[in-house]
């Protein structure tokens, strides 16, 4: 078997498997199995201790106030879509004007429009019935019914559609009924009524505003006929819309558009004139007869440039007295005669044309000035007419409009509406009573008592603090645990050493052996951090198995204040370890040998109250060094190491310490302190023994212990069936008479 590796600075990592749950579970199951039976238990009573409820539902079918016919003046609208309708009418349903109704019963006065009856002429009394449900002398309140009666009804939309499920619950299925019924009912009047009602108010404001408005439009007319007479308007004026009567905006605006086509064609040319005038040199005269576009004066300034030309071209050769050059001379001036008279008569025809030009326009622009002075004077005179005119047309627009919207009103009151809450499924009694439902009601209790159960396992198993796994010591302890010890391990002697439980000592010893870091270690005590945690069962088997393995071995009680290893042997106490450390006795008359061969046992003899610190004399030291050359291994079984501190002292003087750790029975502080206080008396700790693991409930130990347990328990099986065939062949042979039965003696 491989070495106990040595402990790990850094603690693992905590992680919980599946086999893990599985474990807490199993070990819990006295817990999970009380809390799930009176989950279940309770459940079943108090399920089959309640009342039968019997349940009763009306459906309606709920819709927006809508006519059956279009309203006037157009085509009637579709409803918009409002996701909070249905939602708005489950409170109104389970309002307090809708309940009350139902508790009290109607009123005298109460009737749907046209005098219909409500259909609920008989009083439900629920006052009283409710009060006999509640076991109760007097009647309730209504408003104590309002509330008892909420808790009795389910209102609810039927899914995909406007259908409203009113669920009435009551131990009378027959008052279950008529309840649901009279819900709906009274529902019903109270939507009709109320629109009713919010109609008859419409109108009624709807008039008053008419008469207010009736009232100025009188008021209105009388002023504009007032004024009419003062002012004294024609028909026609009064006919027309505005005061503008002598000529209309176009013809106004051509007018003004004409007048200022007039101006600058004066302007132009009276400009083009001025030129004229200023500009009578014959050098600019071709400049200006393009302005003027003259085609005669552009002739005559043709000729001119070409006589002017041939005169140029001659003089070098004939010179200025020559003929032909004063025949040239005579034209040119000829030209220039006729261009002068050419431009006056340009220049007397450009004024004229200017003059008239002047006088169209300043006529175009009286015309428009008078016609504008004109439209003025009209417009003062009948602005007040015109504008008390159009108050007047806005009043009876909106009168006339209060008209016809009364009118639709009115209308429309009187039209039969859709039926915007219909009964579509009145309830009915039934006879199977819906509440409890047993089935369910257990199923739900196992479900519960299940959960409830685990969840508590689980809950005790987080508080608890105490050593569950191998990784918890070793986590906590930074220690390796060397072996896993059954639950219920007795002395290996009355056992035998082909007992299962052997197996884990022998494991012990093979870890025990390998863990030492040197041959020379021998001594060895046990100590743990609380009483009864397996101290002296541990050291004593695993003597036993190092006496079995061939080993001169010494078990020592040094548990002075509550020996027990005598017992376990059944042997007298009376002389042991205390009277050899007071030289009372010799080692050889101290000593005693057991029936095991290698194996013997030194008790720890009576204690003396005046002796209560002897461990730590020196007579015990030397002790100690004589049994380990007598001996080849020594054990001490000590004392809780919190409780007192012989077992600090033992630790300190023999070679190797094993810390005892009982499963799941001291917190992980209390042996965490057991280590600490070894350590801190210059203890050599060789490693962790976890004992009293329940192998059959915890099968995280099963890798460890389990194995043995099928082992042997096989190879008694074995044992049994060849003993048991063997017995069958010797009785043939006997039935045979192959075989003489003769006496052992």
């Amino acid at each position: 078997m491989e070495a106990a590796k040595p402990p790990s600075n850094s603690a693992p990592e905590s992680k919980l498997h599946f086999l893990d749950y599985w474990r807490i579970i199993r070990i819990r199951k006295a817990v999970i199995l009380t809390v799930f039976l009176l989950v279940v238990m309770t459940t079943t009573a108090v399920t089959l201790m309640l009342k039968p409820s019997y349940a009763s539902t009306v459906r309606i079918a709920v819709e927006k106030d809508t006519s059956d016919i279009a309203l006037l003046g157009g085509a009637q609208a579709a409803a918009a879509y409002d996701p909070y309708f249905i939602q708005t009418e489950f409170e109104r349903i389970q309002s307090r004007s809708v309940l009350y109704k139902v508790i009290e019963g109607p009123t005298p006065e109460e009737a749907l429009p046209g005098g219909e009856s409500m259909g609920q002429e008989e009083s439900l009394k629920l006052n009283e019935r409710f009060a006999k449900d509640l076991e109760l002398s007097k009647p309730l309140k209504t408003a104590d019914s309002y509330q008892y009666l909420l808790k009795l009804i389910d209102v609810r939309q039927s899914r995909n559609t406007s259908l409203i499920e009113i669920r009435v619950f009551n131990h009378d299925p027959k008052l279950a009924a008529d309840i649901a019924n009279r819900i709906a009912l009274v529902y019903r009047d109270s939507r009709l009524r109320t629109r009713k009602e919010m109609s008859d108010r419409g109108i009624l404001a709807l008039r008053k505003r008419l008469d207010e408005q009736t009232k100025q439009v009188k008021e209105a007319q009388a002023a504009l006929q007032q004024e009419r007479e003062e002012k004294q308007i024609s028909d026609a004026v009064a006919e027309g819309s505005s005061a503008t009567y002598t000529l209309e905006p176009a013809t106004v605006a051509r007018w003004e558009g004409e007048a200022n086509s007039a101006e600058a064609s004066y302007i132009a040319s009276k400009t083009l004139l001025e030129e004229l005038i200023a500009k009578r040199d014959r050098k600019q005269m071709a400049a200006i007869a393009v302005a003027y576009n003259d085609t005669q004066l552009a002739v005559l300034f043709e000729k001119k440039l070409e006589a002017e030309v041939q005169m140029v071209g001659l003089l070098p050769d004939l010179g200025d007295q020559h003929p032909t050059i004063l025949k040239a001379k005579g034209i040119l001036e000829e030209i220039n005669k006729q261009i002068d008279m050419r431009v006056e008569d340009v220049i007397a025809g450009l004024s004229s044309r200017t003059k008239a030009s002047e006088a169209t326009w300043k006529n175009m622009a009286n015309k428009v000035t008078s016609a504008k002075e004109l439209e003025i004077s009209a417009g003062s005179k009948y602005r007040k007419y015109f504008q008390i005119k159009r108050e007047l047309e806005s009043l009876q627009r909106v009168r006339d409009a209060l008209v016809l919207r009364i009118l639709q009103e009115s209308i429309d009151k009187d039209i039969p509406k859709e039926s915007i809450v219909e009964i579509t499924d009145p309830a009915e009694v039934t006879s199977q009573p819906v509440r409890p439902k047993v089935a369910l009601n257990i199923a739900l209790g196992v479900i519960v008592g299940l959960v409830l159960g685990v969840g508590l396992a689980f809950f005790i198993e987080y508080l608890d603090t105490s050593i569950k796994t191998i990784d918890d010591v070793e986590r906590a302890v930074q220690a390796p645990v060397l072996a896993v010890i059954p639950q219920n391990v007795g002395s290996l002697l009355l056992e035998g050493p082909d007992s299962p439980h052997a197996e884990a000592y022998r494991v012990l010893r093979t870890n025990a052996i390998f863990s030492r870091k040197d041959d020379s270690l021998t001594t060895l005590t046990v100590v743990s951090g609380g009483a009864g945690e397996g101290k002296s069962t541990t050291i004593f088997n695993l003597a036993i198995v190092f006496a079995q393995n061939g080993h001169r071995v010494l078990i020592v009680d040094s548990d002075l204040r509550r020996p027990s290893l005598h017992k376990i042997l059944n042997v007298s106490n009376s002389v042991g370890l205390t009277n050899y450390l007071l030289r009372q006795n010799s080692l050889e008359q101290v000593i005693q040998t057991t029936q095991l061969q290698g194996l013997d046992f030194l008790p720890s003899g009576k204690l003396p109250s005046s002796s209560m610190g002897i461990l730590n004399s020196v007579r015990m030291k030397e002790f100690i060094k004589e049994a380990k050359t007598r001996y080849d291994f020594v054990f001490f079984d000590s004392p809780p190491i919190m409780g007192v501190s012989d077992a600090s002292i033992l630790a300190s003087e023999v070679d190797l310490a094993l810390l005892v750790v009982q499963y799941r029975k001291y917190p992980q502080a209390m042996t965490i302190r057991a280590k600490q206080m070894v350590e801190k008396v210059g203890g050599r700790l060789l490693g962790v023994v976890l004992n009293n693991i329940n192998i059959s409930q915890d099968s995280y130990y099963y890798y460890y212990s389990g194995y043995y347990y099928d082992y042997y328990s096989k190879r008694d099986e074995d044992d049994a069936v060849s003993k048991k065939n063997g017995d069958k062949k010797r009785k043939g042979a006997m039935d045979r008479g192959d075989v003489d039965i003769k006496p052992k003696y």
